[in-house]
């Protein structure tokens, strides 16, 4: 660790870091990363510690001291502003961000993403601090090509569906399909940090998440996720492999998306954080456009890693077809496709993903195999106990 330097060979200080969500499954592996591989302090706060508890306990780890976890809820708590005061750099990953709640729990979605954000900008501008914000692939919406016929040949080229952070537009559904609450919020929030810095000297960088995935990311509702709820597509196909159910495709599974290994998107914020002068005033895409899919084709694919990893043979039915009003309610929307263009986080960070689809699902459905079986086991004894 001694020695570090950033990719202009100047030498890295050690920053403290006020991570707003670290105790989720992105701000676990980001916590992680900085503790193991830097010298930078962590001042945690979350509502929940579950996830980062390795890095708390036991007090004779290595980085003892460079971690605090602080138990705040954003939403009305006086000691952010003092702990982002106390930082060098802000980095928020508190959301709602789950699609079913964004029809079923549209209020709660604008202002988890929009209003509980707004104090965070405020205070990070007014004292002259750095913040890396995470939004969304979904604030781009559909696509241009979304839009063209289906028989037109126009919708076999890429340059269609390709989403570049300056030049796309961001396409929504009609106010009535209320799955574009999220959307619409987290593109709010970003044209407000791109004001400040723009009005007012704010230094940012904004995150654009393409489905990052791995060990940790909620999958199980109340064992390693929130109780109630649709989670999102991986999660819901992993629910549904560990219980021995059939895996649901959503309008016959025709969607394509593109999924990143939560590593690979780590070492892309680490970069950002310790690279200001390349990264402050962008928004950068971080995803892994080769790692594309349809759902249908994700959906083939987890049945097979997951029989390699549980020694399990798959169903002999391991697909059902379900409509999306069905399956999401009233309100649903989608885009057919989304693939993120590379080209400013390449040329700012020369940063590009490495792990491929079927290791980045080998290693996800491996932790999630083994944390369902360890929580059935501990159910299990509480029975036999009572």
């Amino acid at each position: 660790m001694a020695g570090r330097v950033d990719l202009d060979g100047n030498p890295i200080n050690p920053m403290t870091i006020c991570m707003i969500g670290a105790g989720g499954f992105i701000g676990s592996h980001l916590c992680e990363k900085l503790m193991s591989e830097t010298q930078h302090t962590v001042l945690a706060v979350d509502v929940y510690s579950d996830k980062i508890k390795h890095l708390l306990e036991p007090t004779s780890l290595p980085w003892n001291g460079r971690i605090q976890f602080h138990r705040i809820n954003i939403k009305n708590d006086s000691r952010l502003e003092g702990l982002i005061k106390m930082a060098d750099l802000t980095v928020n990953l508190a959301a709602i961000c789950t699609p079913a709640d964004y029809n079923t729990r549209p209020l709660d979605t604008i202002y988890s993403n929009f209003i509980d954000a707004l104090p965070v900008v405020k205070y990070c501008s007014e004292n002259g601090k750095r913040l890396i914000h995470f939004s969304t692939c979904e604030v781009y919406g559909k696509t241009i090509g979304a839009f063209l016929p289906e028989d037109s040949p126009l919708r076999q080229d890429p340059a269609y569906f390709l989403l570049s952070e300056d030049a796309s537009p961001c396409i929504f559904g009609p106010i009535e399909k209320q799955r574009w609450s999220y959307a619409c919020a987290k593109q709010l929030i970003e044209r407000l940090i791109y004001a400040e810095g723009a009005e007012n000297g704010l230094e940012f960088t904004i995150v654009r998440p393409f489905n990052w995935i791995g060990p940790r990311m909620d999958f199980i509702p109340g064992i390693d996720g929130p109780s109630e709820g649709v989670p999102r597509v991986l999660a819901c196909f992993s629910n549904n492999l560990l219980r021995h159910e059939p895996l649901k495709l959503v309008d016959g599974g025709h969607s394509q998306r593109t999924f990143i290994y939560i590593k690979d998107a780590i070492e892309a914020v680490s970069l950002m954080i310790e690279n200001p002068a390349r990264a402050n005033g962008h928004i950068f895409n971080v995803g892994n456009p080769n790692n594309e899919v349809t759902v249908k084709q994700l959906a083939e694919m987890m049945t097979q890693v997951y029989s390699k990893v549980s020694g399990e043979t798959p169903l002999e039915t391991p697909t059902v077809d379900v409509s999306s009003k069905e399956f999401y309610g009233e309100g649903y929307d989608d885009s057919d496709k989304r693939i993120p263009d590379m080209t400013i986080i390449n040329r700012q960070l020369g940063w590009n993903p490495k792990t491929s689809l079927w290791d980045l699902l080998e290693s996800t459905l491996t932790y999630q195999h083994r944390t369902y079986a360890e929580a059935v086991k501990q159910a299990m004894s509480k029975t036999t106990t009572n």
